[in-house]
C-alpha cells in the first residue's frame, strides 16, 4: 500500500517521462550506462514501459506503444495521457522528454487547482497496471494522474500522479544501480525567457521559486530542482548546445546524483559510450532509447 512518505510528498519529483520508440531499445541503452532496468510492464491504454527506480523516490519512464490499436482507441475516448504522448511524438518524433511528474496525495485536489489557475491539461486518469519486482514477484499498482501545461507549450506536459496502491517491498534490487546513481538531482528546462514560466510551474507544484536571475531560476523540491534557463546559460553551465530546439520550454536534462563518478568514467569508456566532462560532471548526450541528455554530479554514498 502507499505509504505516509508517499502521501507527503506532493513537491517531490515522482518521475520523468522519456518516449521512445522501442522498449527494448530503451533496455539496452540504460543498461549499456550501467542503469537496472525493471521488468517491461503495460498499460490497459497501449502503452508501455520500463522503469529505472532510484533510492530518493524519483524513477524514470521510458514509454513505448506496445499496443498501437490500443492507444488510438484510447485517444479517441479522451485519454489525456494518450493524447499527449501522441502529440509530443508526431511533433518531436519518438525519442525524447515529454513529461515531468510531481508526487501527491490528492490528485483530484490537484486537478480542481489547476482548473481555478486556468492551466488545466484535461481530465484526470486512474489506472491500474501490474507490477513485477527483481525477484518476480508480482502485485497490483494503482494509479491517479492530473493534468497540467502552460498554453504556449506545444507537445510537453506536466502532472502530478497519486500512488493509490503501490508495493512497499521488494524494489531494493531495482533501486541500486552499479553507476552508483542514487536519484535525480535536477530537472533542466530551457526557454528564451525563463521568467515566463515561473508563475506557472509555482502554481502546478504548490511550491515557490527562487529569485529569477534574468537567465535562469530554480524551484526547489523535496527532492530534486526544477531549473529554467537560457540556451546561452545552459551553453555556460553545461557546454552544451541544442542542436534541435524542442518547443517553447524545452525539457533537455536531467541531472542525477552519483557516488562514483570515477567507476562510471571507466564504466563508460570500456563501453565505448559517448560522453563529455565539465566541473566535474559526466555528460552523456541523447541517443536511441534515451531522450534527455543525461549529467551525473558526484554526491556522497
Amino acid at each position: 500500500m502507499v505509504s505516509e512518505n508517499d502521501v507527503n510528498s506532493s513537491r517531490n519529483l515522482d518521475h520523468c517521462v522519456l518516449p521512445t520508440a522501442d522498449l527494448a531499445v530503451a533496455r539496452r541503452r540504460l543498461e549499456t550506462l550501467s542503469f537496472t532496468v525493471a521488468p517491461d510492464a503495460e498499460h490497459s491504454f497501449g502503452t508501455g514501459n520500463c522503469c529505472v527506480f532510484f533510492k530518493d523516490g524519483s524513477y524514470l519512464e521510458p514509454l513505448s506503444r506496445v499496443d498501437r490499436k490500443a492507444a488510438r482507441e484510447a485517444e479517441k475516448a479522451g485519454n489525456v495521457f494518450v493524447k499527449r504522448d501522441g502529440g509530443f511524438r508526431e511533433k518531436f518524433g519518438d525519442d525524447g522528454f515529454s513529461a515531468v511528474v510531481l508526487g501527491t496525495g490528492d490528485a483530484d485536489a490537484d486537478h480542481r487547482r489547476f482548473v481555478e489557475a486556468g492551466i488545466s491539461a484535461g481530465e484526470p486518469l486512474s489506472f491500474s497496471r501490474p507490477f513485477r519486482d527483481s525477484s518476480g514477484q508480482e502485485a497490483t499498482a494503482s494509479f491517479r494522474l492530473a493534468f497540467a501545461a502552460p498554453k504556449d507549450v506545444d507537445g510537453h506536459f506536466f502532472f502530478t500522479c497519486q500512488r493509490l496502491n503501490l508495493p512497499s517491498g521488494g524494489r531494493d534490487a531495482l533501486e541500486t544501480h552499479p553507476n552508483g546513481v542514487t536519484g535525480t538531482a535536477r530537472i533542466i528546462m530551457l526557454a528564451t525567457r525563463p521568467d515566463t514560466y515561473a508563475g506557472f510551474l509555482e502554481r502546478f507544484s504548490g511550491a515557490s521559486h527562487d529569485p529569477v536571475q534574468g537567465d535562469r531560476f530554480d524551484l526547489p523540491l523535496g527532492n530534486a530542482v526544477l531549473t529554467v534557463m537560457t540556451l546561452e546559460r545552459y551553453k555556460a553551465d553545461f557546454g552544451l548546445d541544442r542542436a534541435a530546439p524542442h518547443g517553447q520550454l524545452d525539457l533537455a536534462a536531467i541531472v542525477f546524483q552519483c557516488a562514483d563518478i570515477a567507476g562510471l568514467r571507466s564504466h563508460l569508456s570500456m563501453q565505448a559510450v559517448l560522453f563529455a566532462e565539465e566541473d566535474g560532471r559526466i555528460i552523456v548526450p541523447p541517443a536511441a532509447g534515451q531522450g534527455a541528455v543525461f549529467v551525473f554530479e558526484e554526491s556522497s554514498p
